[in-house]
């Protein structure tokens, strides 16, 4: 294991997809890192390279050169099971869809994680992590009672019971109305001021973007360009130069 301040970290990361007549380039020679207690945003126009980026960064995809660490233990070394492992204990994926079980109450999705790994979760682990998202009193709603800000919401929570160093989420306010959007937000926000958590988002908003510490541009599979404290109208102004670069 290295130590480091970065909970994630990319080096030198390229990946190509060769499945249809013409490989396509999901990223090339990428050096990123995401640091413990920060927020970072990733946008891109369509087919950047930001989906292969969050899920290179989970382990989820095996890359073709580079190196990708996540706290500090490198990912090509290990053996399924171990990367199994690796990523429920230190990662915790939050997406556009929820990914919620319908059949299950949410204080039962939220201990999926733990199940999943063996464990027993303690109704105070889970409560726990409801309390954090302030739905507590909904722990025994289906997802099919709760609104789609609420069933993000425990999402969230599930993503947070196995206590991981990195949160990655994918287009977390996609489909959320603006005021449950801003609500999930701020829960992310503060998953990196309070919680020390590295948080990484994937998003096409401007406005969701301006709430983290910084925005990193892809094109075409390469790094574009980084803003730190980003308001929504210099996100926008950079997104539209590099989509009619794409064009």
């Amino acid at each position: 294991m290295i130590h480091s301040d970065l909970a994630v970290e990319l080096r030198s990361v390229s990946k190509t997809y060769r499945s249809g007549p013409e490989p396509v380039t999901g990223l090339d020679r990428v050096d990123l890192g995401f640091a413990y207690g920060t927020f970072t945003a990733v946008m891109g126009p369509s087919g950047s390279g930001k989906s292969t980026l969050l899920r290179s960064a989970a382990g989820l995809e095996g890359v073709d050169d580079g190196e990708v660490l996540v706290d500090g233990t490198r990912l090509d070394g290990l053996k399924d099971k171990e990367l199994t492992v690796l990523r429920r204990e230190k990662v915790g994926f939050v997406f556009q869809s929820f990914n919620l079980l319908p059949s299950l109450t949410a204080a039962q999705n939220v201990a999926l994680p733990l199940k999943l790994a063996g464990k027993r979760p303690s109704r105070a682990e889970v409560m726990s992590a409801l309390t954090s998202v302030g739905l507590a009193e909904r722990a025994g709603h289906r997802p099919g009672e709760l609104s789609g800000g609420q069933q993000q919401r425990v999402a969230i929570a599930r993503a947070l019971v196995t206590r991981p160093a990195v949160v990655l989420a994918d287009e977390p306010t996609g489909a959320l109305d603006s005021k449950s959007g801003r609500e999930v937000l701020a829960l992310l926000r503060g998953l990196a001021d309070d919680a020390g958590r590295a948080v990484v988002m994937v998003t096409h908003d401007p406005f969701a973007a301006a709430c983290a510490d910084r925005v990193v541009f892809l094109n075409d599979g390469r790094l574009s360009g980084e803003l730190d404290d980003p308001a929504p109208e210099s996100v926008a102004a950079r997104m539209t130069s590099l989509e009619a670069l794409a064009c």
